[in-house]
C-alpha cells in the first residue's frame, strides 16, 4: 500500500523540525491550508491578528502606499504615514508620552526602551544607574538585551555567559498562593518584593523596573490583585525609578482599552507595544517614551540606537489603518463585551473538568492552566506534555490554541485563548465546541478524571 507523501523538504528552519499544512488563504478568524480545511484562529497567531485577517480598509491603505513609495531611509526623509501614526498613538497615551520610536517588533522595542532608559540615566548625570529589574516568570523578547530581563531560564540558560542578567522579583501569582491573606494583601506583599530588591540592590543602581501589565506567554494572562498596580508606581517613584510596561501583547486594545495601563489609571514612563499594533499585517512595534526622558538625550548628542526599517512607510500605513480599524469600529468594546462571555464559557469547564485549575486575563487575552490538584495547584506530570497534547487535539478539529510552561518554562500547562477583537457570539460557541471536544480527548488520553457539568 502507497503511504501518504509527506511536506515537500524545506530550506527554512524555526524552533523544531515541526512541519504544517501550507497557508493557502485567510479571512476574519479563520485561516484556510491548501486541502481547504478550515482553522478558527482562537490565539489571533501569537495575540498578533487583532482584527482578524484580509481586513479591506487596512489592505487598501497599504495598496495606496505600495503606489506612492515602499521605502524611504529615516535620515533622508520625513514620512505622512510615519508621522500620522505617531501622533495617533501619542493621543491614545497617558498625558506626557508622546515620543515614539518605531521598530519593527516586540523584542527590539524592549531592547529600545532599555537603551533609552540607560542614555536617559547617562545624559541626566545619573550613569551609576544600569540595573533593569524583572519578574520571575516573564518574557521580553529574544535579543539579548530582551533576554537579560526575561525570566525564564530555558530560555536564557544557554545564552547566560553573553548575557549581563539583571535582578528579578517573584511575579505577582498569587492565584497559587495558600495562605491567609486577602487577595489585595498578597498584590501588596508582591509589590513591596520590589521594594526589598531595590534597597538590596543599591537604589542608585537601579534604572528600572519591567513588567507586563497583563502577562502573556510566560505566565498565561496573569493578572495582579488591583493594589499591586498603584504600589508599583509610587515604588518606582520613591527611587527614582522608570517604570516600564512592556504591552507587546496587552496593548492596542486586547485587554478592552488601547493599554492596559489604563484599568488601572497608571502612567508608565516607557511603553512598548507590538504585535496587535499592526495585527500582522506589517512587521511594527514602537516605544513609547516620556518627553522628560527623550529631551535630554537629543540634547546630550541624541539616542545612539536605531534600525533600518524604523518608521517604514508601508509598515505605517499598515499600522495607522489598524489603530484606525481599532477606534472606529469600537474593537475595544467588542473585547470587552465578547471577552466577559468568553471568560464565563472558560470558567464553566472547571465544572466538567477537575484538571482545569485557573482561568484569567482580561478581555480577550485569556488562559485557562492546567492541574493535578485544583487545591494544592500541583501542575500536571511534566512527563504528559499536556500543553503540546491539548494543543495538537484542537488543531485536528480546526481551532488554533497557544501554549506555554507556566511554572518558569519547565512544569505547568497554560493555555492562551485568545481570538481576534472582532470575535462575536457565535465564534466564541464555535471555540468552546470545539476546545471541549479536544479536552474530552485529552482526558481520555492523559486518564485524567471528568466530573458531570
Amino acid at each position: 500500500m502507497d503511504t501518504p507523501a509527506g511536506p515537500p523538504p524545506s530550506n527554512l528552519f524555526y524552533q523544531s523540525r515541526a512541519r504544517r499544512p501550507v497557508l493557502d488563504r485567510a479571512e476574519g478568524v479563520y485561516l484556510w491550508d491548501r486541502d481547504g480545511k478550515r482553522y478558527l484562529d482562537g490565539s489571533s497567531g501569537a495575540m498578533v491578528s487583532n482584527i482578524g485577517h484580509s481586513n479591506p480598509r487596512v489592505l487598501a491603505a497599504m495598496r495606496e502606499q505600495m503606489d506612492k513609495a515602499t521605502f524611504g531611509y529615516r535620515l533622508h526623509f520625513e514620512n505622512e504615514p510615519a508621522e500620522k501614526l505617531a501622533s495617533l498613538v501619542a493621543s491614545l497615551m497617558p498625558k506626557g508620552l508622546d515620543r515614539v520610536f518605531f521598530v519593527s517588533g516586540g523584542s527590539e522595542a524592549v531592547e529600545s526602551a532599555l537603551k533609552l532608559a540607560r542614555q536617559w540615566a547617562v545624559a541626566s548625570g545619573q550613569a551609576s544607574r544600569w540595573k533593569v529589574i524583572s519578574r520571575y516568570p516573564s518574557y521580553h523578547g529574544s535579543t539579548l538585551g530582551a533576554l537579560a530581563v526575561t525570566g525564564m531560564a530555558l530560555m536564557t540558560a544557554p545564552f547566560s555567559p553573553m548575557l549581563r542578567e539583571m535582578p528579578r522579583i517573584p511575579a505577582p501569582t498569587c492565584y497559587l498562593d495558600r495562605d491567609e491573606l486577602t487577595p489585595d494583601e498578597r498584590g501588596l506583599r508582591y509589590a513591596e518584593m520590589l521594594r526589598t530588591e531595590i534597597l538590596r540592590q543599591g537604589p542608585e543602581t537601579v534604572l528600572g523596573f519591567i513588567m507586563e501589565p497583563v502577562g502573556g506567554a510566560s505566565t498565561g494572562a496573569l493578572v495582579a490583585p488591583d493594589p499591586y498596580y498603584a504600589r508599583i508606581r509610587e515604588i518606582c517613584d520613591e527611587f527614582g525609578i522608570l517604570l516600564i510596561y512592556d504591552e507587546v501583547m496587552s496593548g492596542a486594545g486586547r485587554t478592552g482599552r488601547f493599554l492596559a495601563a489604563e484599568h488601572w489609571g497608571i502612567r508608565p514612563d516607557i511603553v512598548v507595544v507590538s504585535k496587535g499594533f499592526a495585527a500582522g499585517y506589517s512587521p511594527l512595534g514602537a516605544l513609547i517614551a516620556d518627553r522628560r526622558l527623550v529631551e535630554p538625550v537629543l540634547d546630550a548628542g541624541g539616542f545612539i540606537h536605531g534600525y533600518t526599517y524604523a518608521g517604514n512607510p508601508l509598515a505605517c500605513a499598515a499600522g495607522l489603518a489598524v489603530v484606525e480599524e481599532t477606534l472606529e469600529r469600537d474593537l475595544m468594546g467588542n473585547a470587552t463585551r465578547i471577552g466577559a462571555l468568553l471568560k464565563t464559557e472558560l470558567r464553566g469547564l472547571m465544572a466538567r473538568y477537575p484538571f482545569v485549575g485557573d482561568v484569567r486575563g482580561k478581555g480577550l487575552l485569556l488562559a485557562f492552566e492546567l492541574v493535578s490538584d485544583r487545591e494544592t495547584m500541583e501542575p500536571l506530570p511534566v512527563a504528559y506534555d499536556a500543553y503540546v497534547r491539548l494543543v495538537e487535539q484542537a488543531y485536528e478539529r480546526g481551532l488554533i490554541i497557544y501554549s506555554r510552561r507556566t511554572r518558569g518554562g519547565r512544569a505547568g500547562d497554560h493555555f492562551l485563548v485568545c481570538p481576534p477583537l472582532i470575535a462575536d457570539r457565535d465564534h466564541v460557541a464555535e471555540i468552546m465546541e470545539k476546545l471541549t471536544a479536544s479536552l474530552d480527548a485529552l482526558a481520555g488520553e492523559l486518564g485524567l478524571s471528568k466530573g458531570n457539568g
